[in-house]
């Protein structure tokens, strides 16, 4: 739990937590900011090509038009090798990779090795490599779609606080960390204890970090490149050499900070070992680590499957009758932001206009990250005419998208009210199904989930409410199986709603109503929503 800083001067706590549920053939991570979910994440037992991983892989075949190689690391489809991303010291790990495998050389820490010149930048794939060529690639875009994964020989391995990178010798410091004093810093403590032959790049959480913890970090990434280098020893080819963390240690590696609450785990095999994992990045923060034992499934404990219900269709609803609608193709995904109807007298059209945007922003931050969308994202915004309300929205857009680990740049508004963004895609897009069955449907009609539909009648009669209706007695008449699912146990959602307004609702079911139909209606029978 941390504080954070808000525009008034006022500190608010927030909350992050990680819940894990286990199955026999996957596992899902969900990462909640205040109970909100932000990340939705899946390891399956199946995926063997998942971003880091590294293959001793085979050329197949270097195309000159493309100036790229098709490569073979064992994935149906061959892996896309382009020039620019072979590393300016191909020649070396080349040479490296040869000694190595036929074992010759037996000193995997680069400090007596004699490095070639850097290859040509500009230069044709088929003057450094050949077909049936051995060397070592590491997954930067798992298998999308119809494509195969797209692969670097510029390789890395990732640390808590830093990245280190073989056959380099530079040194250099994350953009997020602000203090130019601070990267001074980090940047001299590093070249004092870096190893000969590897570049390191020093992560954001390294901020304010100690030389020890550093070291210690970097003690622990030469022992994995040295546990990589002892496979390549008449390795065949294609063979994965090091893998990367499992999801749960990824995901924990690259986000795990003081803000964090609680971790919650409903596997006891799995909450050990992600309890040694948090001890040996934080120590003393173990405890943290939790085993969910209830017979109520973990994900429905924390409100998680609601969200996912209510999160992932066409349509996203937001506070006050305001939603977004997601269109999507290959490479482009389209959002448009609509108010509503809402009506609000105290403010003028682009007051309201200007509130509804920066609310949609909020939530198109959380989206991107949620469904891991990448590629092209543009943005209809509500029109605005005044520039500084343009400017609000577009530094707001971009502090939101402050915590998102993936790469990407957002483009200021347009005068037609369009923002562009474009943002790094490295794994297939989170997409999860939120329609079901319609139990009055046949041939398998599909319908809206009942909770999304729950989650549209509470926008809607809040709406009232707050509308010119409230002085007037309402009447809900919607389908009976929906009508039932408000009325029942205790609490009721109904009596919920009463609890809040101070109003009580009187639900009358209809039968000529189909599934999704519902209206509010005054005391005179009259129409109203």
């Amino acid at each position: 739990m941390i504080r954070q800083k808000t525009d008034r001067y006022k500190y608010i706590q927030v909350n992050r937590e990680l819940i894990v549920r286990s199955s026999s053939d996957a596992v899902d991570f969900a990462l909640l900011k205040d109970g909100k979910l932000t990340e939705l994440h899946k390891e399956e037992d199946n995926n063997d090509f998942s971003v880091g991983d590294i293959f001793l892989a085979k050329v197949r075949k270097p195309v000159t038009g493309l100036n790229a190689a098709f490569v073979n690391v064992g994935y149906e489809k061959d892996a896309f090798l382009h020039y620019h991303d072979l590393g300016p010291q191909l020649s070396s790990m080349l040479k490296f990779i040869k000694q190595v495998s036929s074992g010759k050389l037996r000193d995997y820490s680069l400090k007596n090795f004699p490095f070639d010149k850097d290859i040509d930048k500009h230069g044709v794939i088929t003057d450094v490599i050949k077909a049936n060529q051995s060397l070592l690639v590491q997954i930067v875009k798992e298998p999308i779609s119809t494509k195969g994964p797209r692969i670097s020989s510029e390789l890395s391995l990732a640390g808590r606080y830093l990245v280190m990178v073989p056959f380099s010798d530079r040194v250099s410091v994350s953009q997020k960390i602000g203090s130019n004093k601070e990267k001074d810093r980090l940047k001299r403590l590093v070249k004092s204890i870096k190893p000969a032959g590897f570049g390191v790049i020093i992560r954001t959480v390294a901020e304010g970090k100690k030389v020890a913890e550093l070291d210690k970090d970097l003690e622990n990434l030469l022992a994995k490149w040295s546990a990589m280098c002892k496979k390549l020893y008449k390795a065949p080819t294609p063979s994965k050499v090091l893998v990367e963390l499992n999801r749960a240690s990824s995901i924990l590696r690259d986000v795990f900070n003081d803000s964090f609450t609680g971790i919650h785990v409903d596997d006891e095999t799995l909450c050990t070992q992600i309890q040694d994992y948090v001890q040996e990045i934080a120590p003393g923060k173990e405890s943290m680590v939790k085993l969910y034992r209830s017979s109520v499934p973990i994900f429905e404990k924390f409100g998680i499957d609601r969200q996912i219900k209510t999160s992932f269709g066409r349509t996203a609803s937001m506070s006050k009758g305001a939603y977004l609608i997601i269109e999507h193709t290959e490479a482009l995904h389209v959002i448009d932001v609509n108010s509503g109807n809402r009506s609000n007298k105290a403010k003028n059209q682009e007051d309201t206009a200007l509130e509804v945007n920066l609310l949609a922003a909020s939530e198109i931050a959380r989206q991107l990250r949620l469904r891991d969308m990448g590629g092209i994202i543009v943005v209809d915004f509500i029109d605005m005419v005044k520039a500084p309300h343009r400017k609000k929205l577009f530094e707001h857009l971009r502090d939101e998208m402050k915590d998102d680990r993936a790469k990407h740049k957002i483009l200021p508004p347009s005068k037609f009210g369009l923002i562009q963004i474009t943002r790094q895609r490295v794994r297939p897009e989170m997409n999860i199904k939120t329609t079901e069955v319609n139990p009055n449907g046949i041939n398998g009609q599909e319908v809206e989930a009942p909770i999304s539909l729950i989650e549209r009648i509470n926008n809607d009669l809040e709406k009232l409410l707050k509308g010119p209706a409230k002085d007037n007695s309402i009447t809900l008449n919607l389908h009976p199986f929906i009508a039932a699912y408000l009325t029942k146990g205790f609490p009721s959602i109904r009596t919920k709603w009463f609890l809040e307004h101070k109003r009580w609702i009187k639900i009358q079911p209809r039968d000529a109503y189909t599934y999704l139909e519902y209206r509010f209606k005054n005391k005179d029978g009259k129409t109203i929503y």
